[in-house]
Order: structure tokens, then sequence, then C-alpha cells
């Protein structure tokens, strides 16, 4: 099943906008709930996005209806094809098919422009002169009231012969903007003629230099949701403030019979607000321009490209959104929740393989040379019906460096000189000693086998001991780039208490080594998730693994390391 068809009401329980859509539908104020995903194509999605997406795309499926995919492609400046592209591949990739219904803004313009002409004909929009800096000053205070502007007594006629000429490209970028005729003395500054058109000479990613006027977010916004018929326009909290705006912007219309009733109903719900991550398209952008991380797609970044680089499975993003759920309140999640997400539903579908991060050479000095012989493994302990793997094991073996201790610490069952442990899947081993160089660096651990030992065979208990450690055959290893992702801030809340987010940037965000696998992982293909034994779970990376070579990425770690850090 994929994430798509997966019932988010059994799931999540009932929410409060599943309580309005179904008493819409009782109502009869809709026969077929129609929403929509409607991102900017001015960056990549982040994880934020995943759950509006979750929610729009699962409460059209939830109640038989459809969901749009619509890019409000409405500031050409900031927007491109590069951008359109990654969002419908991250949407994709989170199990959505939004079939014929795929949209732009631009594609509206021609009807965004009569509704302005409309709005003017009834009074309701005029072509206003002041600078920007005036009509900030004209705008008021959240204690003061704002003051009209000197031009919104013109005429119908000289709005609409003004606003005609700002189309026809005969005034400069700035010289004059369309404003809608509300309140200016409103307490809520957003309907305090708010401008609904600019003009801005800007090619565009879709219509080219065909415009050079174009609409506001705010005015767009609610002009598309009424052409495409959408029934629960959902929206983040932020755009509380703008629904009366939205509301009065589609009366009008509605009454000037430019649109039918019933119109969309603008709904907000409480934002992603995620601990040690920024989820400001503004502060990802500074991100990748400055080359803080190596592009949109970096594995520290929360953008959908790069948790799905990291190994960050759409499972476990619909896991980690059922499990938070949909509120009116704003509040913050503790990333290791997220990260619990993904390694629970990692834990069911990664085969695990071994790996040596920090490897040291472990020789078995009783067991022949260029000798080697089969040793076997589950590929999931709790799923026996996936079979075993063969593991061959050799007389040289690499070893994590943590696993051997010549002056052993109180409570260190491992390897030190005299102690017996199990090379896991294989013989209980003693050790006899180590060789150092010159600097006093350990170069190998020496060690002899006991031959009746090997796991699996009658009576390879026999000899108890309490270390277990895991290795793989020199011989037969392959030697790769691992890449120890870790979180990309060091903070909670990066920023808040030196102002500066980037100051909070965590140093050891990743880490790159060169570490020895076992061999079964050389064939391991792009994006193909494991659990490496003892040290969390890793995916293929899916830009740079080549066949034969793989290069792996950390998702996570087995446990949350962070909450010992944070004591």
């Amino acid at each position: 099943m994929s994430v798509a068809e997966a019932n988010t009401t059994s799931e999540g329980g009932r929410d409060f906008i599943r309580d309005i859509i179904a008493a819409d539908l009782a109502a009869g104020h809709c026969r077929e709930v129609v929403t929509r995903f409607p991102p900017e194509p001015n960056g990549y999605l982040h994880l934020g996005h995943a759950k509006s997406i979750f929610l729009n795309f699962g409460l059209a499926r939830d109640y038989g209806g459809v969901c749009h995919l619509r890019f409000d492609d409405t500031n050409p400046e900031k927007e491109s094809q590069e951008y359109v592209d990654a969002i419908t591949e991250s949407v994709k990739w989170l199990g959505f098919d939004w079939g014929q219904h795929l949209y732009f803004a631009s594609n509206y313009f021609d009807t965004m422009y009569a509704g302005a002409e409309s709005l003017i004909q009834s009074g309701h929009a005029y072509v206003d002169s002041l600078s920007a800096d005036e009509m900030r000053t004209h705008r008021g205070t959240l204690t003061e009231a704002g003051k009209d502007s000197p031009y919104r007594s013109r005429s119908i006629a000289e709005n609409l012969d003004l606003f005609r000429k700002m189309r026809a490209g005969e005034f400069p970028d700035g010289a004059h903007v369309l404003r809608a005729k509300i309140d200016m003395a409103s307490p809520n500054i957003n309907l305090r003629d708010p401008a609904i058109y600019r003009i801005k000479r800007a090619h565009h990613h879709n219509t080219g230099d065909t415009w050079c006027i174009y609409p506001m977010y705010t005015y767009a916004h609610p002009i598309e949701d009424a052409i495409e018929h959408i029934t629960h326009s959902i929206c983040t909290l932020e755009f509380e403030d703008q629904r009366p705006f939205y509301d009065w912007l589609l009366d009008k219309l509605a009454d000037g019979g430019f649109f039918t009733r019933p119109l969309p109903q603008q709904i907000e719900f409480a934002r992603l607000n995620l601990t040690y991550v920024v989820l400001s398209k503004r502060k990802l952008i500074q991100l990748v321009d400055d080359k803080h991380v190596s592009g949109w797609d970096d594995p520290r970044l929360p953008t959908l490209a790069g948790a799905r680089r990291r190994g960050y499975t759409a499972e476990g993003l619909k896991r980690f959104t059922d499990q938070i759920g949909v509120s009116k309140s704003d509040g913050w999640i503790d990333y290791s929740v997220f990260e619990a997400c993904q390694r629970d539903g990692l834990n069911d579908t990664a085969l695990r393989r071994i790996a040596v991060l920090d490897p040291v050479k472990l020789i078995i000095d009783n067991y022949p040379e260029g000798q080697s012989e089969d040793c076997f493994a589950p590929n999931h302990p709790q799923q026996p019906d996936l079979g075993k793997r063969t593991v061959p094991l050799s007389r040289e073996l690499w070893i994590e460096r943590e696993d051997f201790m010549e002056t052993p610490s109180k409570g260190y069952f491992r390897l030190f000189p005299g102690n017996s442990v199990r090379l896991r899947y294989g013989y209980v081993i003693t050790c006899t000693g180590c060789d150092k160089d010159a600097d006093g660096t350990i170069t190998a651990v020496h060690c002899d086998y006991l031959p009746d030992t090997k796991s699996g065979t009658p009576g390879s208990d026999s000899v108890k001991v309490k270390g277990n450690i895991h290795w793989v055959s020199a011989a037969h290893a392959i030697e790769t780039e691992v890449r120890l992702y870790d979180r990309l801030f060091s903070t909670a809340q990066p920023g808040s208490e030196s102002g500066d987010f980037l100051l909070d940037l965590n140093a050891d965000s990743v880490k790159v080594i060169r570490a020895q696998l076992e061999p079964a992982l050389k064939d391991a293909a792009p994006e193909q998730s494991f659990q490496f034994e003892r040290h969390g779970y890793f995916v293929a990376d899916r830009v740079d693994t080549k066949p034969g070579v793989p290069v792996f990425n950390r998702t996570v770690t087995l446990k949350d390391s962070w909450v010992k850090m944070e004591k």
C-alpha cells in the first residue's frame, strides 16, 4: 500500500477540519469536496509542506473528492521552472497524484485582470499614485487608524483609464498600484485598502513577457480558489487575518456576477514548528545561496528533497503527521518525535547489514592463512521469512576501534588482553595483545579463536562470554564513503537567543569517513535503506551511488543521542 492509500481518518482520528467538512456535506453546502495544495514556486518544499500535502490530499481522498496541485506563480522575480519541477517530484514522492488537476495561477491572469476591472467599475478599487513610503505612512498602526489616500476619490473612468495604461506598459515600475477600496480605519490592517496589482517588468517562467503588471498574492489566491471551485481552502494560521479580505473579495466579485455561490471557505490550521530546524523559506534560501549547505537537497536541510536524500521515508513522514495531528493552536514539536517516527518505520523495512565505521585490524593468529568460511546472518531478525545472508570470515577482520581497550575501564566487556568475546554470527575469540606504531596508536589487535564455538553449530554456546562484537572480513569487505549526518543546528530554536540563526549552526552536522562494509552492500541500489548493526539506519545516496560503488548517508541513529546531550 502506498502512503497515499493509507486512511488518515482511521489512523489520525477526527479533527476540527473534518468536522467542518462533514457538517458542510450533511447540510448540502457542497456535493463534492475539492481541496488544493497551492505552493509558490520560489523554493523547494519542506517538512511543513508535507503536513499540508497529507492534509489536503488526504481530505479529498477520505471524502471521495479531488485535490488540485496549483502553483501560485504571481511573483516572477523569485520563481523558476526548477522549483516547479522539484515541487511536483516531491509531491509524487509522498505518494500523491493530482491526475488532470494541475494548474498555474498565471493561467488565470486574464481572469484576474477582468476581476480587477470589475472591482473598479463597481467602485471597489482605485489606482493609487502614492509612493511606497507614503502608502506605508498613510496605512496607520495597530493602534492608529489609517488615512485615505488623496487619490482614493478618483472617478471610475479615471481609474479604469489608468489601470488600462498600467496594463499597456505606459508607466514605470512603482508609479501606480491598484488598491481595493475597503476601510482605512479598519482595526484589521489587512482591510486598509490593500494593494491588489503592481507594475513589475519581469520575465515570467510561464507567461514570458506578456504581462508588465502582476496581481498580489492575497488578491490572486481567492480568485484561483473560486475559478477551480475549491470548497475548502485549507491554509496555515498566518493567513487567518487575511480571511476577511478573502471573503470580502469573493463576495464583491460574486455580487457583480463574476462568480456564483457557494464560494470557497478558508480554514486555518496550525503550521508545523519543529525544533532544531528552520522552516522559513527565506532562511532556507539563505542557507543555500550562502553555501552553508551543498544545495536544496543537502541531507541536513528540512526540505523534502533533502529528507529524501537523507533516507527519511514518505511512510515515516506520514506516520509523523498522523501522530502530531491537526489543531488550531501553535506549538513546538521536538525533532526527536520526527526521528522516532522515521526510526519506527525503518525498523520494520530496513534489511540488516554490518559496517565498521572506525576500523582497526583484528588478526586471528590461529586461523589458517588463505582460508575463509561462510557465516550466516538474518536479513531481518523480526522477519525470518526474509532469510539469511552469507557473511564470509577469514583470518584478518575489521572491527570497531572502540571494541578494543588495552587497559579496560570498569564494566568494559569487549576485547582486551586475556578477555574472550563472540564474533557476532561467528566464533568465540580470546584477545592476546595488540600492535602499535611509533606514536603509540594501535594498528592491529591479535586473538585466537575457539574452533568449536561457531554460531549455529551444535555446542557453540558451551563457552559463555559477556561481549559480542561485529566485524567484516578484510579480504571481502568493500571500502566506501559514509556520511554521518546530524542536526544542522545545535540549539532547539535557532536564532532565538542570538538573533542570528546562522550563529547556531552545528559545526559537526556532517562527518565524512571511509568505512569497511560487508560485501552484500556492494550492489546497494540508490535510496535503498539498511540498518547498520549498532550504528543506525543508512541509505545509499540517491545522487552519488554508482553501480558497485555505493555511498551511504546516515539517516538516523538507533537511539536518540540528543536526549543525553540536552540533559
